[in-house]
């Protein structure tokens, strides 16, 4: 496929000398327009949900390749990065893999050997062209009350199946850079047990390199003050921070998924845009403020045309998280984000 790029700075462009600035990616993303503004503006990408085991494994000896091989190739064409996501998470796990022939839960080493023939399969497959890896995806409890949570994973494996999947993706490519990735992760209490769960893996000698950071946030979080004091504690650790999964809704964050009620308003006002822009301008303030830390930056989804926001967590309602409308055209917050 031809693509062709317009001859204009994009935010890759921007921020050459901070970090590289990556997108997540589906099929469409690859194609047309779309495509095009991807190459213009990003020089990294994570595949939405190509290789998640749900997808990319669904039966004990199946699995599909082609769209992660699509994207993967893709980005070897155009000199892209490649961040691959995610080897270990407790959604988008298909139950075969917890369960024998007789649907009952299989033992502790049976679940080992598995996640471990997965791992190996899969970052085997992208040796040397996937630089970084998701290993495991959001494995700290939103109860404050508890330290990790209660999945289907930790009941069989225990606490240390954490470890053993970081173990199993750095013998599978020794080069690849192994992150742990988590959202509110800028929130004091989840932070701190997010930390803890770092420290322990670093304290053990465990191959993890970095913490994703997932930025899912919104025009009322996070404060400065919460995100520079993330930054400063997760890096004081030794490790490198990815922002893996940055938009910004328009809506105050809710934990529980419905519908869009009767008569709610989706629009994107006036002042909603105006606390984006000044949303973004912060973050990405302190962002360029802490470089030395901060290794990639990446957007979930390229723009307000599509974005999981508009089916998560409220269903049906329009979201308006990124910096380019449903157009494809920069919003008022981009150059906010480039204004430096």
């Amino acid at each position: 496929m031809a693509v062709a790029q317009v001859n204009t700075k994009g935010l890759k462009d921007y921020y050459h000398d901070f970090f590289p600035i990556g997108v997540a990616v589906n099929a469409r993303s690859m194609q047309g327009e779309e495509a095009q503004l991807l190459l213009q503006e990003f020089n990294s990408v994570t595949p939405e949900n190509a290789m998640k085991m749900e997808v990319i494994h669904p039966k004990e000896k199946i699995y599909h390749w082609k769209l992660a091989d699509s994207i993967v190739a893709f980005a070897q064409k155009y000199h892209l990065q490649v961040r691959g996501h995610t080897l270990l998470w407790h959604q988008q796990a298909p139950n075969w893999i917890f369960v024998d022939d007789q649907g009952n839960p299989v033992n502790k080493e049976t679940l080992l050997n598995r996640l471990k023939e997965h791992i190996y399969t899969v970052v085997g497959r992208y040796k040397g062209k996937i630089y970084a890896w998701d290993v495991v995806n959001e494995a700290v409890d939103d109860n404050p009350k508890n330290f990790l949570r209660s999945s289907k994973w930790i009941q069989i494996g225990g606490e240390e199946i954490i470890a053993k999947a970081f173990e199993y993706a750095h013998e599978a490519d020794p080069e690849a850079l192994l992150f742990y990735n988590d959202y509110n992760s800028e929130r004091p209490e989840k932070r701190e047990r997010i930390y803890r769960l770092l420290k322990q893996l670093k304290d053990a000698g465990v191959p993890i390199h970095g913490v994703g950071l997932q930025a899912h946030w919104s025009i009322f979080e996070p404060s400065a003050e919460e995100l520079i004091q993330a930054i400063e504690q997760y890096a004081s650790l030794g490790l490198q921070l990815h922002f893996t999964e940055l938009d910004m809704s328009v809506y105050p964050w809710e934990k529980d998924s419905r519908r869009k009620r009767p008569g709610e308003d989706d629009a994107l006002t006036p002042e909603k845009e105006q606390q984006q822009i000044d949303q973004y301008a912060k973050v990405f303030s302190i962002f360029r403020k802490y470089k030395s830390h901060i290794t990639s930056v990446t957007f979930w989804n390229l723009s307000d045309r599509y974005s999981w926001l508009d089916y998560y967590p409220i269903r049906g309602r329009k979201n308006y998280p990124l910096l380019f409308d449903q157009q494809l055209e920069r919003k008022k917050a981009y150059w906010k984000v480039v204004d430096f």
